[in-house]
């Protein structure tokens, strides 16, 4: 009997450890980051945590966010991780920190020579190799 107990309550914690470790409780956590901004109206927005992958005590999580109203596929996805702080998630910062929302960063500069026609890069003169 001691030792049903002893597995009924090593089962309970484990199911409640599990419930942290889910879409909704990312979500939440994430929800709960953007309304502390005074320059986000979270509340007319969609957001969908598209995919997300667990560490011990870390998440990275994939979202996706979009006007309300709108049809799908119009909006961006962010990047988040976050850390299990007790019972819940906390935002440590977006992973992508410096991109563009989309995805896409600066183009990449130039290497050797320019196709030609091509106008002269800063510093460049017309007809000048890059060095």
């Amino acid at each position: 009997m001691k030792r049903l107990a002893l597995w009924v309550a090593v089962l309970a914690l484990a199911g409640c450890n599990r419930g942290i470790e889910s879409k909704e409780a990312v979500r939440q956590a994430i929800i709960d980051h953007l309304s502390k901004r005074s320059d986000l109206n979270i509340g007319s927005m969609n957001v969908e945590v598209t995919s997300v992958s667990f560490k011990p005590n870390e998440a990275v999580a994939m979202v996706a966010f979009s006007p309300r109203g709108t049809a799908a596929g119009q909006g961006m996805s962010m990047r988040y991780t976050l850390e299990k702080q007790g019972s819940q998630w906390v935002v440590k910062g977006r992973a992508d920190s410096g991109q563009e929302p989309h995805g896409a960063g600066p183009p990449p500069a130039p290497s050797g020579d320019l196709p030609a026609g091509h106008p002269p890069v800063s510093g460049q003169k017309p007809g000048e190799k890059k060095q």
